[in-house]
Parts: C-alpha cells; sequence; structure tokens
C-alpha cells in the first residue's frame, strides 16, 4: 500500500515524461478512462510516477473499519463486514495505492476463508485480498508483462464486472472492486497478453530523454530526494497541492463538459478507418477526449482533443498479431480527421481497399495447392548475394500449430501454458498430501477428516477443532510453465531448393506466435556453410524473433554438428542462468550433414544434457531419404513431419520421449 512510501518522490518534481504524467492526471480526472499501461525502458520514472499519483487525488469518505471502503452515503447491502446502518460512524482517508505483486496467489488477490478462524473457534470467516483494499482506489501492477496467466483472468474478471466473487471452502462471499488499473512494463521482457492489454484504458510509450540538461536535473533531483525526503516533499509540497487542486476542479467541470454529436461521429470514423477491434476503442477515445477539455479547462470538446486523446487510446488497439508494434502512423490520423472525408472508394485498380491480411496475397494471384504450407510461395527477399549463393526468403502462410510440450511433469518452473508442472502454489488443486512443518496450502477438508478422530477425546470442551499437526494436510497442485524454446534451423543451401526454406520459416513463425501466447522464452540458431550462428539469444521478447527469422539468409553446405554443439552450448549456459525454466529443443532440418564431422556423436552428447527434443523433419519429395529420423533416434526426440506442425493435421498428439 502507499503507507509502505512515507515521503514518495513528489508527482510535480518529476522532470519531463509529459505524456506519462498528462494520462496519469487523465485517470485522476475521470477514474472511467480506464487505466493507464506505461511501457518504457527501464529507469525512466514509470513507477515514480504511479506511486506519486495518489497523493494528488480527493480523499474519500468510508464507513470506519470496513476493510472494504464502503461509502457512508450508499453502502452495500451485501458486505461481507456489514450489513452497514445509515448512521454508521464514517471517516475520510487519503486514496489507497494497492501493490500487486507479480508472484501473489489467487487467495492474496481474490481473498481467502481464514483457516485460523474456522479451525480454533468453528467459524466461517472471509480474509479480504488485495481487490478489497483496492476499491476505490488505485491497482498498481509493476511488470505487468509477466503477471501469471490465473491473476490475468482474474484481474479480466472483475475489471470487467466490477465485483469480486470468491468461493471457497464453501463460503461464498461478493464485494464490490472498482479501482483505477496501473501498470507498467518493460517490452523487452515480453509482452502483455492481448486481452489484458485491452482493458488499460490509455497506453504511454516513455523513453529516457536525450537532452543532458534535462538528465542533470533528474539526478540532481534525485539525489536530494534520496538525502532527505521529507525535506524533498516538503519543497514540492506546493506543486503537488497545485495539481491535486486542479484534478479536484477538472472533476466538478467534467460533468459539465459537452461532447457535441459531429465530434463523436468524428471518433466512430477514426476508429473504423482505423480498423480498431471492437467498440471500445470509440467509447475510451470519446472519454478521454472529454476529460481533455475538463483538464484544460474547457466545457466542449474540441477535435484537437480527439486527435490527442486517440494517440492515447487507440495505439495498443491495433496491433493485429504478436508481431506487430503497436502505434498510430499520424498521416493515417490526420486523414481520418479531416473535416469532409471522402466517402467514395480509394483510387487504385482494385477500386477498394486491401482486406484484411491483404499483404500475405500475391499480385498475380497464381493458383496455389491449399494445406502444403506454401499457399502464398514467398519471392527471393533479397537478390543472391555476390559470389556466396546466399538467398533470403519470406516465410510462408503462418498456422496454427499444435503444442509441443515436455513430456515429464516439472516441479514448479516459471508459470506459463505450456508444460505440465506438479507442486506448484499458484496451479489447480488436485490432491493433497501430509504437511512438512507448517502447511502453508492448507487443505481444509481433508484436515478436518483427518483431525476428526481426535474430537471425542475425554475432558476436552470449548469451540473449534483440536488439530495436532500431524492432522495437516496441504494441498497438491497442478499447473503449466513456461519454457525456453530454442528453435535450431538448418539454412543450408539445400533448403534453398523449390522455396522449402519459406515454409520452415513460416512453420518457425507459427511455433513463435505459440510461444507468444504460452508465455516461453525463446531463442534461435541457424546452421549453414562451416559453422553455426547463435541468431537470437534466449529472450522472453518473443517478438524480438520474428524480424531475425525473416532476415536469416540461406545457402552454403549443412554443419549439422556444428548446430548440435551450438544448441548444447546455449542450453548449457541457460541452465546455470534458469535452471527453474525447463528447455524444450526444436530442430528443423531435412537430416543431411555436407559438412564438417558426424552429427551422431554431437546428437549424443545433446542427449546426455537430458532435454527434450522435438526433430521437424523438411524433407520433400517423393523419394525420400528419411535422415531426419536417424537423428531424431540419436537425440531420442519425437520426429514430426513439417505439415504435421499443423493442429488440424493430427486429431491427438501425445507427446514422448524414447529413453536411451
Amino acid at each position: 500500500m502507499s503507507g509502505a512510501y512515507p515521503h514518495p518522490y513528489p508527482f510535480s518534481a518529476i522532470v519531463g515524461q509529459e505524456d506519462l504524467k498528462l494520462a496519469l492526471l487523465l485517470n485522476a480526472v475521470s477514474p472511467e478512462v480506464g487505466g493507464v499501461l506505461v511501457r518504457g525502458e527501464k529507469g525512466t520514472a514509470k513507477s515514480t510516477a504511479v506511486r506519486a499519483l495518489a497523493k494528488l487525488l480527493p480523499p474519500i469518505k468510508v464507513v470506519s473499519g470496513c476493510p472494504y471502503s464502503c461509502d457512508p452515503e450508499a453502502p452495500n447491502p451485501e458486505c461481507p463486514a456489514g450489513p452497514h446502518s445509515l448512521d454508521v460512524p464514517a471517516e475520510v482517508r487519503p486514496v489507497r495505492l494497492v501493490e500487486l505483486p507479480v508472484g501473489a496467489s489467487t487467495d492474496r488477490l481474490a481473498g481467502t476463508l481464514d483457516i485460523e478462524k474456522a479451525l480454533a473457534e468453528g467459524k466461517k470467516a472471509f480474509e479480504p485480498g488485495i481487490l478489497a483494499a483496492a476499491h476505490r482506489g488505485i491497482l498498481y501492477v509493476d511488470e505487468v508483462n509477466l503477471l501469471s496467466d490465473h491473476l490475468v483472468d482474474l484481474l479480466l474478471d472483475v475489471a470487467a464486472m466490477g465485483v469480486n466473487h470468491v468461493e471457497r471452502e464453501g463460503v461464498s462471499v461478493r464485494h464490490p472492486s472498482r479501482f483505477i488499473l496501473v501498470g507498467t512494463m518493460n517490452p523487452e521482457e515480453g509482452e502483455l497478453r492481448p486481452q489484458l492489454l485491452d482493458r488499460f484504458g490509455v497506453t504511454v510509450e516513455v523513453t529516457g530523454s536525450p537532452d543532458p540538461a534535462e538528465r542533470v536535473e533528474v539526478v540532481r533531483r534525485r539525489l536530494h530526494h534520496e538525502a532527505d525526503p521529507r525535506e524533498f516533499a516538503e519543497k514540492w509540497s506546493a506543486g503537488d497541492a497545485e495539481f491535486a487542486r486542479l484534478v479536484d476542479e477538472a472533476r466538478a467541470r467534467l460533468a459539465e463538459t459537452y461532447l457535441p454529436d459531429g465530434i463523436l461521429y468524428k471518433i466512430a470514423t477514426l476508429c473504423a478507418e482505423l480498423g480498431v477491434d471492437g467498440l471500445r476503442g470509440d467509447i475510451v477515445t470519446a472519454k478521454t477526449a472529454r476529460t481533455l477539455a475538463a483538464w484544460e479547462g474547457r466545457v466542449e470538446v474540441a477535435v484537437d482533443d480527439v486527435r490527442r486523446a486517440a494517440l492515447l487510446a487507440l495505439s495498443h488497439r491495433r496491433r493485429r498479431g504478436p508481431f506487430e508494434q503497436p502505434g498510430i502512423d499520424p498521416d493515417e490520423l490526420e486523414n481520418a480527421l479531416q473535416d469532409d472525408p471522402d466517402p467514395g472508394p480509394p483510387d487504385g485498380p482494385s477500386g477498394g481497399a486491401p482486406p484484411p491480411g491483404g499483404s500475405r496475397l500475391q499480385e498475380d494471384g497464381g493458383g496455389d495447392k491449399p494445406g502444403t504450407g506454401l499457399e502464398h510461395p514467398a519471392g527471393e527477399t533479397s537478390e543472391a548475394r555476390a559470389g556466396t549463393g546466399e538467398r533470403g526468403y519470406a516465410a510462408s502462410e503462418p498456422f496454427k500449430p499444435i503444442r509441443l510440450e515436455v513430456p515429464e511433469k516439472g516441479r514448479g518452473g516459471p508459470l506459463g501454458r505450456r508444460s505440465r508442472i506438479v507442486g506448484s502454489p499458484l496451479g489447480g488443486h488436485v490432491g493433497d498430501r501430509e504437511a512438512e512443518g507448517s502447511a502453508r496450502d492448507v487443505a481444509l477438508g481433508a484436515t478436518i477428516r483427518s483431525a476428526a478422530p481426535h474430537q471425542r477425546m475425554r475432558g476436552r470442551s470449548g469451540p473449534g477443532m483440536l488439530v495436532r499437526t500431524g492432522d495437516l494436510r496441504e494441498k497438491v497442485r497442478e499447473s503449466r510453465e513456461g519454457n525456453l524454446i530454442l528453435f535450431l534451423v538448418d539454412a543450408s543451401g539445400s533448403m534453398a531448393a523449390r522455396s522449402r526454406m519459406s515454409a520452415v520459416k513460416g512453420a518457425v513463425l507459427s511455433l513463435l506466435s505459440d510461444a507468444y501466447q504460452r508465455r516461453d522464452k525463446v531463442g534461435l540458431i541457424s546452421f549453414r556453410g562451416e559453422g553455426a550462428q547463435l541468431v537470437l539469444p534466449p529472450t522472453s521478447s518473443v517478438d524480438l524473433a520474428a524480424p531475425r527469422l525473416d532476415e536469416l539468409p540461406t545457402g552454403g553446405r549443412t554443419p549439422l554438428a556444428a548446430g548440435l554443439v551450438k544448441a548444447a552450448e546455449v542450453l548449457e549456459h541457460e541452465r546455470l542462468r534458469d535452471a527453474a525454466r525447463r528447455p524444450l529443443l526444436v530442430l528443423l532440418t531435412d537430416g543431411r550433414a555436407t559438412a564438417g564431422p558426424d552429427p551422431r556423436r554431437a546428437a549424443a552428447g545433446l542427449r546426455s544434457l537430458d532435454v527434450a527434443s522435438v526433430v521437424v523433419d523438411t524433407e520433400e519429395g517423393h523419394v525420400r531419404l528419411g535422415m531426419a529420423g536417424g537423428v531424431a533416434d540419436t537425440l531420442g526426440a519425437r520426429h514430426l513431419r513439417l505439415d504435421d506442425l499443423r493442429a488440424d493435421s493430427l486429431v491427438q498428439l501425445v507427446e514422448r520421449r524414447r529413453v536411451a
């Protein structure tokens, strides 16, 4: 909570970052804007600005002692701490800033049964969580892109309904939970799940200032704050008080701010022309534009308000895929906001705008055969490099792949959506076991059954149950983890024949999209010529792999052994850095080796690392040598054909691995 920061950095002392400050102030004026997502590199005052926001909000009146922040003028008749009478004692307190840790459990976020009261007093009691504390305040999630899926799902439900509904061990509780959702993230550490991304009203991109004078002032103020936080806070208290006054006045003015129908029509036209999905973009843009006008002291929304609001509210809603960067082209924005837009079809031979995904269609409209992975065969992306025979090929049409996973169950790796793990404190309840020491995740039903024989002991009296140490049972949970997916791609000259490399790139692109959705870390190695190259070191930012894959040249001989040795080196290094994240090697090759030593020895060495592997056979034609199958046997890997990667090509997938 904000109390953990007795002297937070003053909002008015933040140097620069005007877009960030404006987005936060607009949400302070009107929480209906829908929250803020702040994207940017580390050290750009993201967290500092968010923690300073709470002091600018007007204090709120709450029912004294109510952990759910009930409003005494309209108390919740179903409040778990109530019911509250109309003459209940009230108090005025500052707005809370509640932080959600990335590694929090579902019970910590939503609330849970009070185990102590249930066992000691025999009473069903609810222990409120973070969502109760954040009601009528600010919920802040630092590194929101690293938030576990089970927490994301819960946040989505509560953000949509404004109500938290908890069912735990026979206890059913509902309470309001409306808050300003603020998240900060560094895109280098991975992108945000699209469903949660859409829940943020506005988005701001922040970067460090290139101006030396501004950077010096940032350092000067930070050093002063660290040396004497109290004095620094007093120095800037007048500036924060002025911001708080302006927020209060803008809130009062907002009810009178008028949104003309003509401006509303411009917003709808703008969202339609920019291809914004759904209607949330229209609604948020309208609310943001109206709040902008109120903040600047005007009672009628103008076109410039719409322009500025669109940059905040629509950039993250235009994303079409995991590898497309969000943003709005200023020229598109200006064209859509013209006073007299041309309603007719655009000029051009087609007489209309290209359909969604039209960039994937070939201009010649050739009759491609469906279902081969080469529906739209891509031409060379560049001319052959002089004297080397190297060529670059664009990826073929991506597809929905099957789920590749590590066959054995893990023991608590990083949460994700790929391979199964047992023992995670955040997974689904699948059983129980005797607690080792003090149980952190009590299985109440199993504990009561174990303790039941002791309850008729002679001389025992009083409420509650007699629970011995040996009676405690804890839940066994099962969840899924994110893995390290290391792609090892044959980029030799043999792969260039008949545009096979286009199909391989399309397959890898499809698997990368799947890795993005399943919260994986990815790496990319290619081998060609005389050796292997680490094209992309393992990273959580999956979208970095797409441009590296697109630029991957093809040509030369096939040093398969060098590729396997390089993969072993990378996996060994990653095991030292992140031992909890289990790897999955995906080798795409036809199995041929025309350079370097025999690959069987390198494959056996890689197998000794006990790494789950999949070999994707890229060989084509009616006559096949089947050499990739031999590589898979030596690796102890699953062997798939390129076409087998398609989700619709198999009715059922059973993941297995041969044991040496």
